[in-house]
């Protein structure tokens, strides 16, 4: 984010973002310092860092996206199609599934911090598109451009966000049940615990009953 927009997240919605999800994960001050020094390149003999998306077919023709960070694209390609390779998936073309997805801005804020009025009323008018209760949560769904004035609306209410970021959002899912979905839950797995890797995104479907047996 600091690489692409600046160091000033004041003046940088996407690395206020970022800034707020690493917080989020309680990372150090100091390491968020670091990673902005080294995006701008503060930092001596910092590596150069690329974002990439990868796109992939996984169990049951479930599709999936992969978003990555990475100094060395040959070696992060290479362990991502390994990795797919594992749970009898493969990697897809440019293109080749993200028309199954929608970027859209997620806030989730615990329900326990506010009330569902003065979330739906500060959330709309900031320009939130919906807004859904999850029993505990509530997340509130944006265009990518209105995130940040949303996540600035409820700020300014005392709403505490548990998480403000931009997500892949599938537009149709696949259920999965048996070894397919126990297969997918593995791929998920092994790609989340890559270094590179940062986000996941996939359309698989599996119903509560069925997690329930992979947890057993």
């Amino acid at each position: 984010a600091a690489k692409t927009g600046g160091g000033d997240p004041d003046s940088n919605a996407r690395l206020r973002t970022a800034i707020l999800a690493a917080k989020a994960e309680n990372m150090p001050s100091d390491n968020i310092t670091r990673a902005i020094k080294k995006g701008t390149g503060e930092l001596e003999g910092a590596a150069a860092y690329e974002d990439v998306i990868y796109e992939g077919y996984g169990p049951g023709g479930t599709a999936l996206m992969v978003e990555v960070l990475t100094d060395n694209k040959n070696r992060t390609v290479s362990d991502i199609r390994h990795i797919f390779t594992r749970s009898n998936g493969n990697l897809g073309e440019s293109g080749s599934v993200a028309w199954m997805f929608k970027k859209k801005g997620i806030v989730t804020v615990p329900a326990s911090s506010t009330s569902e009025d003065t979330i739906m009323e500060a959330g709309l008018e900031a320009g939130a598109e919906d807004v859904i209760s999850d029993g505990d949560i509530f997340m509130l769904y944006t265009d990518p451009s209105s995130l940040e004035s949303v996540r600035s609306a409820l700020e300014s209410k005392s709403v505490k966000i548990e998480k403000a970021e931009i997500s892949m959002i599938p537009q149709t899912t696949v259920k999965l049940s048996g070894k397919d979905a126990e297969t997918m839950l593995k791929l998920i797995e092994n790609l989340e615990d890559n270094d590179d890797v940062q986000k996941v995104h996939s359309n698989f479907d599996i119903d509560d009953e069925e997690m329930a047996k992979l947890s057993v």
